[in-house]
């Protein structure tokens, strides 16, 4: 069983920055992809980015390419979401979510998640 715990959330104003953190508890962590989700008010959950088990590979929604980034730190079982220039838009509450064998951005790929962490851009 795989357990994870979103953090870093907080209120930050337009064109600023926050960074994310989704710790993972569990057996072999390290081979899971593991990717960030949002859902904001009326809308459906939203694919951010996901990285590959060894960290090599990366993938990025066309709402977020250029201002966020996606790392992992393996030895500390910890995936990061750095997001920069962040809009208004970009509120919503961010999950992480992780899989063993799915690469990619669809919610139905992942089978575990985090409960979230608020994300919330205004000025």
């Amino acid at each position: 069983q795989l357990q994870l715990v979103e953090s870093g959330g907080g209120l930050v104003q337009p064109g600023g920055f926050l960074r994310l953190s989704c710790a993972a508890f569990g057996l072999a962590s390290d081979h899971y992809t593991i990717a960030w989700f949002r859902l904001a008010p009326g809308k459906e959950r939203e694919g951010v980015s996901c990285i590959s088990s060894n960290g090599g590979d990366t993938n990025y929604a066309d709402s977020v390419k250029g201002r966020f980034t996606i790392t992992r730190d393996n030895a500390k079982n910890t995936v990061y979401l750095q997001m920069n220039s962040l809009k208004p838009e970009d509120t919503a509450v961010y999950y992480c979510a992780a899989d063993p064998y799915y690469f990619g951005l669809r919610v139905a790929g992942y089978d575990y998640w985090g409960q979230g962490t608020q994300v919330t851009v205004s000025s």
